[in-house]
């Protein structure tokens, strides 16, 4: 109780502090609603903070001023706004804030992902894009990914012949995480080689944990006494994640001279005994990669395809249409190509409606690296601006009948998704775009166009269309809240 009470007491005068500091600057910040003493405007956060910015956008505005405890935080939920932020003023939001969940699980924030910037980032990004994300490197796994591919499709053509009702979503992460192990680590891993929760629990749990709200980012120096028992768990969570790469990369520098084909742990093996890095490179930023990598290509991409699937299940016509274009360029003599991809022009149309309506990663925070003026707005040093996809994707003014699923609002539209056109940003745009985006793309087009063509889908238990739920669970990653669950029948000729 003394602990809590002196807490409280050093949080109120820092508060006062702030305030004072500030009140003069007050009267050029964004409009926002009114908050509460220290809280700020905490407390209109709740379940699905994207939708819940989103609403409260719609009343103060695109550019939007509220304070997450002491940290004031601007929100940009328009095209305009984020082709600001991430165009226009990108040398001065390029950075991240502090976030207590990444200081134990990323290494103090040594990773790509929330690294904050400077030549330490660029550096990385740059051995990360030219060594490891590459269009030869990606092109390099093709054989891979369709080894993986056709052994899901054999497992879900077993469970078709006798109606049983499938996990989809399990699925799908499944063939993620063996892809990503292969990719990343050379092998596949059994779910009790990282931890007895196995692997996709784990991941969730990172996603999660470092989703939700603490205290440590919105009151400094609370993070240390951990009042909501966030830093244990995220302190557990390094441990397994840190003895498990421990143990990956003894095992690469054991076997590196005898290997042919390299993955992505030997690469950066390479790199760091040949000091080609541009800054010191060792383990702990090795490590730091690989949880980046294992931990967004596992979540990612999977949660992308279960959405497009959700949605082409509350709306077959759209699955008959897909699955015309598919007979038409490929057949039913035998699975898809990537070689295919290109040509179904359909399936793409499906694949950027499905990332705008469910954005993956719906808000993404930046932080000010110097004061400047945004539309005449006076933003700090160290504001953090938050881009809410979710409400940009679904901006009514940009997107007629934005929360319906309609492919076809694409026929003759150049809207692309790789971050040039600002109403349509999956993938985020700027210095801290994804890296992966190519990679990503490839899989998440081929793992839906492979389960459309090879199966039809009924829903369980009689369940129509519409009644199935959009309800989600929001973290980093937000995923949906229940597994996606159906009855395949296989299509093809045998």
């Amino acid at each position: 109780m003394a602990l809590i009470w002196a807490t409280l007491i050093v949080v109120s005068i820092v508060y006062a502090l702030y305030e004072l500091l500030n009140i003069r600057k007050r009267k050029t910040f964004p409009p926002g609603p009114r908050g509460l003493p220290i809280l700020g405007h905490l407390h209109l956060l709740g379940k699905n903070p994207h939708q819940d910015l989103q609403k409260l956008a719609k009343k103060h505005g695109p550019i939007m001023y509220v304070r997450l405890g002491l940290v004031p935080t601007i929100v940009a939920s328009s095209a305009d706004a984020a082709e600001k932020v991430l165009r226009t003023y990108d040398h001065i939001f390029a950075s991240r804030p502090h976030n207590e969940a990444c200081q134990y699980l990323a290494y103090g924030q040594k990773n790509l992902i929330f690294a904050k910037y400077g030549p330490y980032w660029r550096n990385m990004r740059k051995l990360c894009t030219l060594h490891l994300l590459t269009n030869q490197k990606i092109n390099s796994f093709q054989s891979m990914r369709r080894q993986q591919v056709e052994l899901m499709i054999k497992s879900l053509k077993n469970e078709a012949r006798n109606r049983l009702v499938v996990d989809v979503s399990a699925k799908i992460a499944s063939l993620n995480v063996d892809l990503t192990c292969l990719m990343v680590l050379g092998k596949k891993y059994m779910d009790e080689d990282l931890d007895k929760r196995g692997f996709k629990a784990l991941v969730q749990e990172v996603v999660h944990l470092a989703a939700t709200p603490n205290l440590g980012d919105f009151f400094p120096y609370l993070g240390a006494i951990d009042l909501q028992g966030l830093t244990r768990r995220l302190k557990d969570l390094a441990k397994v994640f840190d003895k498990f790469l421990e143990k990956i990369i003894d095992e690469h520098a054991q076997s590196h001279d005898q290997k042919q084909s390299k993955d992505f742990v030997d690469t950066m093996l390479d790199i760091m005994q040949s000091g080609e890095a541009e800054f010191h490179l060792d383990r702990i930023h090795i490590k730091a990669i690989l949880f980046d990598m294992l931990v967004a290509a596992m979540g990612s991409s999977s949660t992308a395809v279960e959405w497009i699937l959700t949605e082409l299940l509350r709306h077959p016509h759209v699955i008959k249409k897909l699955q015309k274009e598919l007979e038409e360029v490929v057949g039913l003599e035998r699975m898809v190509k990537e070689s295919d991809l290109e040509k179904l022009k359909y399936l793409d149309m499906v694949v950027k409606e499905g990332m705008r309506l469910h954005s993956v990663v719906p808000l993404v925070p930046h932080e000010a690296m110097e004061d400047c003026v945004l539309d005449s707005f006076n933003i700090q040093k160290g504001s953090r601006i938050m881009i809410n996809y979710y409400a940009i994707q679904r901006d009514p003014n940009i997107w007629p009948e934005p929360d319906k699923f309609l492919p076809e609002r694409f026929v003759g539209s150049s809207i692309d998704i790789r971050g040039r056109d600002f109403q349509l940003l999956p993938f985020g745009s700027g210095r801290r775009s994804c890296p992966a985006m190519q990679l990503a793309i490839v899989n998440v087009r081929l793992f839906v166009a492979q389960l459309v063509h090879c199966f039809d889908w009924e829903l369980p238990n009689g369940m129509q269309p519409c009644d199935l739920d959009l309800d989600e669970n929001f973290g980093i990653v937000t995923c949906r809240e229940n597994h996606l669950m159906a009855i395949p029948t296989y299509r093809l000729y045998e």
